[in-house]
C-alpha cells in the first residue's frame, strides 16, 4: 500500500513539475504601441500626460513603446546639436525646457516598458504645411528629389500631392545627413531599438536628377543615351511605358536602399551593439519595388512571379531582411480573416513570414482605425501568427477608445500560449 501511495505521489510531483516547467517557458512577445511625433504633439506637451498614457499602455498589455522623434519636416523632439526642435504643430505651440526623449526613456524604464526610437530617414519638409528643413536651409534644397512626372520635371518640394519632400537617397550627402541623426541619438541616449521610417525613395517619380543618372550608369556599366526615356515614358493615360533599362532601374534603386541600411547596421553595431535595428514597411512587398523597399530575405524568390513585369533575375541581391533584427510588417488591410483573401490581415501576415524566411523577426502591425469592429481579432492574429505586435497609432486608439479591444486580443493570444 505504501509503495502504491509513493508511486501516486511521485506521479503527482512529476505532473506538477511538468506544468511548472511549461509555464516557466512562456516567453512574452513584444507588443508595441507607436506614438507619432505630430499627432501626439499637443497630447505630450505635458509630462503628466506622457505618464498617463504610459500607464494606460502598460495596463492594456503593451510592453514596449515606439517614440517618434523626427517627423517629415525634419524637426526633432530630442536634444540635437544640429537640428531644430519641433515647437509648433497645426497652430499649437510648445517650447519644452525638458528633454522629451529622455523623459520618455526614464518613465518607460520605471514601468518596465521597452523603448524603440523612430526617426524619419530622408524626408526634409512638408509640402502641405510648407514647412521644414528644405524651406529653411538652401543646402538641404540641393539634396531633394527631382521628379519625372507626366507633366514634366519638378522638384519634389513643389509637388503638393506628395507626403513629404524627400532627400535623394542616391546622394552621399543625403545619406550622411540621415546617418548623422542616427549617430547623435546613439551617442546621447540609451534605448532598446531603432526603427527606420521613410527609409526609401518617395515613389516611382523620384529621383531623376543628373546625379542619379550617373550613379545608375556606374551601376550598370554603360551609358544611358536617352534619360529618362530609356527608363520609361508616359502613355496618354499617365501609365508607365517601360524603356530599355526599366527593370534594371528598380534593381538599382533597391540596392541603394540596401546599401544605406547596411551603413545603419554598421553604425548601430559600432556605437550601441545591443540596439535592435527595426524597419516598418507595408506588407504588400510586390508593389514596393517603386520605392526601393525589398525587405525580404535574400533567399526569397517572390520576385520571380514578376520577371515579366518589373523584376530582374538578380533582384534578390537587393533584399535587406538579413540586415534587420525586426521587420514590422504593415498589414494595413481592409479585412481581418481569410487565407484565401489576398487583402486580408491573415494572408498579409502569412506572406510576410514567407518572404522574410526567418532572416529577422517579423512583427504584425495594425492601423488602429481600420478595424474598429474587429480589432481584438486583428490583435490576436498578429500575436498568433508573428513574433510580435505593433499598433499604430496612439491617436486612433484614443479617438476610438480601443484599449479594451486590444487587451482582449492580447489576453486571448497569451492564454493560448501560457
Amino acid at each position: 500500500m505504501m509503495k502504491k501511495t509513493a508511486g501516486v505521489f511521485s506521479i503527482i510531483l512529476s505532473l506538477l513539475f511538468c506544468l511548472t516547467s511549461c509555464k516557466s517557458e512562456f516567453i512574452e512577445k513584444p507588443k508595441y504601441i507607436w506614438m507619432c511625433i505630430d499627432g501626439n504633439f499637443q497630447r505630450f506637451s505635458q509630462k503628466d500626460s506622457i505618464c498617463f498614457y504610459l500607464d494606460k499602455a502598460k495596463e492594456t498589455g503593451f510592453n514596449h513603446v515606439v517614440v517618434d522623434v523626427r517627423g517629415i519636416d525634419g524637426h526633432v523632439l530630442y536634444e540635437s546639436d544640429f537640428l531644430p526642435q519641433l515647437v509648433e504643430v497645426e497652430g499649437f505651440t510648445c517650447e519644452r525646457d525638458w528633454d522629451y526623449l529622455q523623459f520618455f526613456l526614464d518613465e518607460a524604464k520605471k514601468r518596465g516598458l521597452g523603448v524603440t526610437v523612430s526617426a524619419t530617414a530622408f524626408p526634409a519638409g512638408s509640402q502641405y504645411h510648407h514647412c521644414g528643413l528644405v524651406y529653411e536651409d538652401p543646402e538641404i534644397a540641393e539634396l531633394t528629389c527631382l521628379e519625372y512626372t507626366p507633366e514634366g520635371m519638378m522638384k519634389i518640394e513643389d509637388d503638393y500631392t506628395k507626403v513629404a519632400a524627400f532627400m535623394n537617397p542616391v546622394l552621399p550627402e543625403a545619406r550622411e545627413r540621415a546617418l548623422m541623426v542616427i549617430r547623435e541619438l546613439l551617442d546621447k541616449y540609451e534605448f532598446d531599438g531603432y526603427c527606420l521610417d521613410y527609409c526609401r525613395f518617395p515613389d516611382a517619380h523620384s529621383d531623376f536628377s543628373e546625379a542619379s543618372k550617373k550613379a545608375f550608369e556606374e551601376y550598370i556599366g554603360e551609358r544611358v543615351e536617352n534619360f529618362p526615356q530609356d527608363i520609361f515614358t508616359y502613355a496618354e493615360d499617365g501609365s508607365r511605358v517601360p524603356g530599355k533599362f526599366y527593370k534594371k532601374w528598380w534593381e538599382f534603386r533597391s540596392k541603394v536602399i540596401r546599401d544605406f541600411i547596411a551603413e545603419v547596421r554598421n553604425t548601430i553595431d559600432t556605437l550601441q551593439p545591443g540596439v535592435k535595428l527595426e524597419y516598418w514597411a507595408a506588407s504588400w512587398l510586390h508593389a514596393l519595388y517603386q520605392s526601393g523597399q525589398n525587405w525580404a530575405s535574400p533567399e526569397s524568390r517572390f520576385y520571380e512571379d514578376y520577371l515579366d513585369d518589373w523584376a530582374t533575375p538578380d533582384y534578390n541581391k537587393t533584399a535587406f531582411g538579413d540586415l534587420l533584427d525586426v521587420f514590422i510588417t504593415g498589414t494595413y488591410l481592409e479585412r481581418v480573416w481569410g487565407m484565401d483573401d489576398l487583402e486580408s490581415i491573415e494572408y498579409g501576415l502569412y506572406r510576410s513570414n514567407r518572404d522574410v524566411q526567418g532572416a529577422c523577426s517579423v512583427y504584425g502591425s495594425l492601423y488602429a482605425q481600420n478595424h474598429i469592429d474587429q480589432f481584438a481579432d486583428a490583435v490576436y492574429l498578429c500575436l498568433r501568427d508573428t513574433e510580435g505586435l505593433m499598433v499604430f497609432d496612439l491617436v486612433q486608439v484614443v479617438r476610438f477608445n480601443l484599449w479594451d479591444e486590444i487587451k482582449e486580443g492580447i489576453d486571448r493570444a497569451e492564454n493560448e500560449n501560457n
